[in-house]
């Protein structure tokens, strides 16, 4: 089966492609997912690791699909997974400034961008979800925040807006 080519326009869209790549679980995962689906336990026996997160980081970035797998009589179905795409085409300009923050936003230990993550959820969670309203509230640039967002576990970028993973709208 082809595979489909993954386009990237916003470069705050490196954010979790880099840091899933930089992760040697997450690389495996990845790898294991191109060649068929597989279910979590399937995963996890093979490579002998905990692949939740891996999962997550792989969901929340695009790259992975999932499905039910028809179970044998008398058992519950299982969502199993496989990678989405198979190549990826960067399309976009940005400054050497934008670059240079979400390379550091990319490769930052989780304790350094706390303070701004907890900044964001914040504003988000008072009702303040644009980029332009959260830029002005922070003061941090859109490609920034984007960024920051894409990095975390609770937000997502939608648009132009922020929202947290889940919520309705």
């Amino acid at each position: 089966m082809g595979k489909r080519t993954r386009i990237i326009n916003d470069p705050s869209d490196l954010v979790p492609l880099l840091r899933t790549f930089g992760s040697d679980a997450h690389k495996k995962v990845f790898d294991i997912l191109l060649a068929d689906w597989y279910t979590t336990k399937e995963l996890e026996e093979q490579l002998s690791i905990e692949v939740d997160e891996s999962l997550s980081i792989l969901k929340k970035c695009g790259l992975v699909e999932s499905k039910w797998r028809m179970p044998e009589p008398g058992n519950k179905p299982e969502k199993e997974f496989h990678t989405s795409y198979s190549k990826i085409q960067v399309n976009f300009q940005c400054s050497i400034e934008d670059l240079s923050d979400l390379l550091m936003i990319t490769f930052s230990r989780d304790d350094e961008l706390r303070n701004m993550m907890e900044h964001i959820e914040t504003e988000v969670m008072n009702g303040n979800q644009s980029m332009a309203g959260l830029s002005r509230a922070i003061g941090a640039s859109p490609l920034y925040l984007r960024g920051v967002a894409r990095r975390s576990d609770k937000l997502i970028v939608k648009g132009q807006r922020i929202e947290f993973v889940g919520a309705i709208g």
